[in-house]
């Protein structure tokens, strides 16, 4: 059984999953809990990190995206 929560976990935090939800799923009061026992199984979390960066500064929608914007609504 443990084994197959490992997994769950595993397939959860790869999906992208929020450490917070994955917390909630396995039953953990403590999110921190959960990233401290499971951080090993993210090796691709630097990879998404960095792509949601450079997302910002690549994704020509974002530049209509900021307080100027915002502002125009009203």
């Amino acid at each position: 059984m443990h084994t197959l929560r490992r997994f769950y976990a595993s397939v959860l935090l790869d999906a992208g999953e929020s450490v917070k939800a994955v917390s909630e799923c396995l039953g953990h009061r403590d999110p921190g809990f959960t990233l401290r026992t499971y951080t090993h199984l993210m090796p691709s979390s630097g990879k998404r990190t960095r792509a949601a960066v450079d997302g910002v500064f690549t994704d020509e929608d974002s530049i209509h995206d900021g307080p100027d914007t915002a502002q125009e609504g009203t």
